[in-house]
């Protein structure tokens, strides 16, 4: 189906050139107002173009938020459709933040639009939820490993809220977030020179030493910039599994714009930041 090499191998390339840096491209009402641009189709469209155009030749990887192309409806989806052809074309790995967790035929289907290598929105990885149990992701998982893309699972959150299903311990006394952290270890098993399938892991959680985060995949880190993490602080979050973190930063980057040079120049710092953090 795909001649693409696998997600992980294509991502450790991309960030051993460019640095380990993710820009999250959320083009929400009062940022879009912020850049002097009405909150439509039009101003949409001028953000996306302008993030894409700015970063997307420098940066490993960009993401997406579908809900705010979404909410303008199929024109804001076709939005989307052309960023991410043109964020890909650029040499920017994208991951689609779409968060989608189903089961059966649902999850296939929800798979095939962002995993399916004709779908206008094919993307290199996907965000996903597995609280209506691990094994729901399987249609994705599955797609994901013919297609070449990979799959970042939510596994310890940031959000508050997230703890009362992530850290509910379950019979075996390991809590439900180190279980879904040891289904991705196991997805990747020998896998090189990274697996495919990753956790979403807060920066801003501190030290998580009592996990392992050592999954021999890629772990997406929100939290740089806005919400109070830096570069610096990843090697005491993540550990040994520093390495294989892709640091997240969107108003950090996007609150510079809407003048390209400066999103660049905001974008080129934070990925030296996070080089210098990890290496």
């Amino acid at each position: 189906m795909s001649s693409l090499a696998p997600f992980g191998a294509r991502l450790r390339q991309v960030m051993d050139e460019r640095g380990p840096l993710c820009v999250g491209i959320d083009p929400h009402a009062s940022l879009l107002g912020e850049w002097g641009l009405n909150d439509d189709v039009a101003g949409l469209e001028r953000f996306s173009r302008t993030v894409v155009e700015a970063v997307a030749d420098r940066v490993a990887v960009l993401k997406p938020q579908s809900a705010f192309f979404e909410r303008f409806g199929s024109r804001g989806v076709a939005v989307l459709e052309k960023s991410v052809e043109e964020a890909r074309a650029a040499g920017a790995l994208v991951v689609m933040d779409a968060k989608r967790g189903d089961i059966g035929s649902t999850m296939a289907a929800y798979a095939e639009a962002f995993l399916h290598k004709d779908s206008p929105l094919f993307s290199d990885a996907l965000t996903v939820s597995p609280y209506l149990g691990y094994g729901s992701l399987s249609p994705a998982v599955a797609l994901a490993r013919e297609s070449g893309a990979g799959l970042f699972v939510l596994a310890l959150t940031s959000n508050p809220e997230g703890g009362e299903v992530q850290h509910a311990v379950r019979a075996d006394g390991r809590n439900v977030g180190a279980t879904m952290l040891a289904h991705l270890a196991a997805e990747n098993t020998g896998e090189e020179p990274l697996g495919s399938f990753g956790a979403v892991v807060g920066a801003t959680l501190g030290d998580l030493s009592s996990y392992d985060l050592d999954i021999n995949g890629p772990l997406l880190a929100p939290g740089i910039g806005a919400q109070g993490a830096t570069p610096a602080d990843l090697p005491e979050v993540f550990g040994s599994a520093v390495r294989n973190v892709v640091p997240n930063v969107s108003r950090g980057v996007l609150r510079h714009g809407p003048d390209v040079g400066a999103l660049r120049a905001a974008a080129e710092r934070f990925a030296e930041e996070t080089r210098a953090a990890v290496s």
